[in-house]
C-alpha cells in the first residue's frame, strides 16, 4: 500500500474562459482524516471535488489519490476510491438492491457479497427491495453512501450528504459518518452544516473565491480565536474597575452585565482572587472560544455581510 496520502493538490487551477473557479489550490487529506471541505456557493468546492475523482481537467496543477494522478492513471487512480459530488443518481423505477446489483456487477471484485452488508450499515434492509422512487431523500443519500461502499473504499468523497435532511436523518448521518471514520476510512467531507463539520471533522479546508483561506487542524483553527473569557460578576461595574487595575488584563469590556477580557491563565487566577478579597462574588467565569461559525464567516466574508452557504 502506498505511503501518499490519500488526496493531495497542489498549484490546482481551473479556469473557465476569463473566470478563475479554482487558483493554486494546495490540499492534503492524511490517512484517517475525517476532513471538512467549506466554502460559500461558487468558492469552488464542487469544482475541486471534479478535479479530485477525475471528473473534470485541471487548467494546471496536479491531483493524487494514493499517489495516483485519474488523468494519467485513469480508473486504476481509483482503486480504494468511492463516493459522490452533488448528490447521488439512481434509477427510481428499481429497487435500491437491484440498482446497488447493476452498480455491483460494474465494479466487480466481489462487490456483489457485499450488497446486504452496506444495506445493513446504512439502516436501509428494510426497504432494499423497494422501488427508489418512492424513497425519502435522506433514504437515497444513504443509498448513495452503501453504493460507495461496494467497492470496500479506503477513501471516501462526500458532497453534502445531510442536505435536505430532517433532523433525525441529521443525526443518522452523523453517525454513519462516525461508524465509518471508526472502521479506518478516510473521509472528506463537504459541507454547509459548520454544527455537523465541528463534531465530526479534525482538520478542515476553507475556500474564498477559488483561493485556499485555511487548511490546518480543525482544533488549531478554533483555538485560534480563543485566550478570550466572560465574567459575571455579582456587582460588574466594580469587577470592572478592579480588573482594570489588575496586571495581565486587556481588552477589558462590559456589555449587558457581563465582562470579556483577555488573560493568560495564571492572570486570571489572581484576578479571581482579587475579586474574592474584594467581596465581589463570581457568578459563572468561562473561557470564550470562537465558534466555526464565526471563523468562517470571519475568513469568508470579513465584511460580515451575508449568510454560511454550501
Amino acid at each position: 500500500m502506498s505511503d501518499a496520502p490519500p488526496v493531495a493538490t497542489r498549484a490546482l487551477l481551473k479556469r473557465y474562459g476569463d473566470l478563475v473557479a479554482v487558483d493554486q489550490v494546495d490540499l492534503t487529506v492524511d490517512a484517517g482524516d475525517v476532513y471538512g471541505f467549506l466554502g460559500p456557493n461558487g468558492a469552488g468546492k464542487t469544482t475541486t471535488l471534479r478535479m479530485m475523482l477525475g471528473l473534470i481537467r485541471p487548467t494546471s496543477g496536479s491531483v493524487e489519490l494514493h499517489g495516483r494522478d485519474p488523468l494519467v492513471e485513469g480508473a486504476r487512480a481509483l482503486d480504494g476510491v468511492a463516493g459522490f459530488v452533488e448528490g447521488p443518481r439512481f434509477y427510481p423505477y428499481l429497487s435500491g438492491r437491484r440498482n446497488l446489483r447493476l452498480l455491483a456487477d460494474l465494479d466487480g471484485d466481489g462487490a456483489r457479497s457485499r450488497i446486504d452488508e452496506v444495506l445493513e450499515l446504512v439502516d436501509l434492509a428494510d426497504r432494499a427491495d423497494d422501488r427508489v422512487g418512492g424513497y425519502s431523500h435522506g433514504m437515497r443519500q444513504r443509498l448513495g453512501i452503501a453504493a460507495s461502499l461496494l467497492r470496500a473504499p479506503r477513501l471516501l468523497l462526500l458532497d453534502e450528504p445531510a442536505t435536505g435532511l430532517d433532523p433525525a436523518g441529521m443525526r443518522d448521518m452523523r453517525a454513519l459518518v462516525k461508524r465509518l471514520a471508526g472502521e479506518g476510512i478516510t473521509i472528506v467531507l463537504s459541507s454547509h452544516l459548520l454544527a455537523e463539520v465541528e463534531e465530526l471533522c479534525n482538520r478542515v479546508a476553507i475556500i474564498r473565491r477559488g483561493r485556499v483561506a485555511y487548511e490546518g487542524p480543525l482544533g488549531e483553527l478554533l483555538r485560534s480565536a480563543g485566550g478570550g473569557y466572560r465574567l459575571q460578576a455579582s456587582d460588574p461595574e466594580r469587577a470592572r474597575t478592579l480588573l482594570l487595575n489588575q496586571p495581565g488584563i486587556s481588552g477589558l469590556v462590559l456589555e449587558g452585565g457581563e465582562l470579556g477580557f483577555q488573560a493568560e491563565p495564571d492572570a486570571v487566577a489572581a484576578a479571581t482572587i482579587a475579586l474574592g478579597q474584594a467581596r465581589i462574588g463570581i457568578r459563572s467565569l468561562v473561557p470564550r472560544t470562537a465558534t466555526l461559525e464565526e471563523l468562517f464567516l470571519g475568513l469568508t466574508e470579513p465584511e460580515g455581510a451575508g449568510e454560511v452557504a454550501a
